[in-house]
């Protein structure tokens, strides 16, 4: 049924910082999708991995002094659309070039790329830093003709965005059935169908080969410790692009990225948030 628990967060005080580093704890826990807000935070996870004591210990070692209040709902699965276009997701529209909207959303500003993503229950709207971070990169770079993989790919809108820009190839791969499924109907929304999509974990790697652009979006620990796969799929002179994780966490992922060739190449921020360009020889 792929039903979810909504976990609503109330901290005081609270502020940007303390949700954003909210967002990434429970991103280690499991949690898919965070909409913060003036007050606090709510989160997302699937009903059979919520664990109330887990939460109670991540918040009882939370590193800034903070008050939480802390309540939840189950969401039913097949709720989940309605829910984010009365409440959630508005239009974006990233440096005048690319807007991301919903199908029911109208008046959208005219850009040159212009994305279409019904979410759902998966993540990647283009609102959370880490995904307008990346996004930003892949409008800077020259696609033309690269063979891009997008690890993690959620609702597909890295790898949707990647095709408009002219990559050659692009494979998505994302280990939840849902998201699959959502971005299998996004690629259709955008007639990106071109898109190769993977069910399934690091392992569909296997299959890639002569990456020119591999981007994961996901979390500091799954990075660290899939990256020596990520690097086995790169081509000669190839980029990767790295997110989910915090500018203070650009040593662990270089304490991993280095002994496998890949050098450091620059990085953005925002709000904290990195993405991390790096790069091969």
């Amino acid at each position: 049924m792929n039903d979810y628990i909504e976990l609503r967060l109330d901290a005081t005080p609270c502020d940007e910082t303390r949700t954003d580093i909210l967002a990434a704890l429970l991103a280690q826990a499991g949690f898919e999708s965070f909409v913060p807000d003036e007050t606090g935070l709510t989160a997302y996870i699937k009903a059979e991995l919520f664990d109330h004591r887990e939460i109670d210990s991540l918040l009882a070692d939370f590193p800034m002094e903070t008050a939480f209040t802390v309540s939840r709902k189950l969401v039913e699965g097949q709720d989940w659309n309605k829910e984010w276009e009365k409440n959630y997701f508005q239009p974006i529209v990233i440096d005048d070039q690319c807007v991301i909207h919903s199908s029911f959303h109208k008046d959208i500003p005219e850009c040159r790329y212009d994305i279409v993503i019904d979410p759902k229950m998966a993540f990647g709207t283009g609102h959370h830093a880490t995904t307008s971070l990346v996004i930003r990169q892949l409008l800077a770079m020259n696609l033309q003709g690269l063979n891009v993989v997008d690890m993690g790919t959620g609702t597909g809108i890295l790898a949707i965005l990647a095709t408009m820009r002219g990559a050659r190839r692009v494979d998505a791969v994302e280990i939840d059935e849902f998201a699959f499924t959502n971005a299998v109907e996004n690629m259709r929304l955008n007639s990106t169908e071109t898109v190769e999509l993977h069910l399934g974990d690091v392992a569909e790697l296997a299959k890639v080969r002569n990456v020119n652009l591999f981007i994961a979006n996901i979390n500091r620990n799954i990075i660290t410790a899939d990256i020596a796969a990520y690097a086995a799929t790169l081509a000669s002179g190839a980029t990767m692009l790295l997110s989910g994780f915090y500018e203070e966490d650009i040593p662990v992922i270089m304490s991993a990225a280095e002994p496998l060739g890949l050098t450091y190449k620059s990085h953005t921020t925002l709000n904290r948030w990195c993405c991390l360009k790096l790069c091969t020889a």
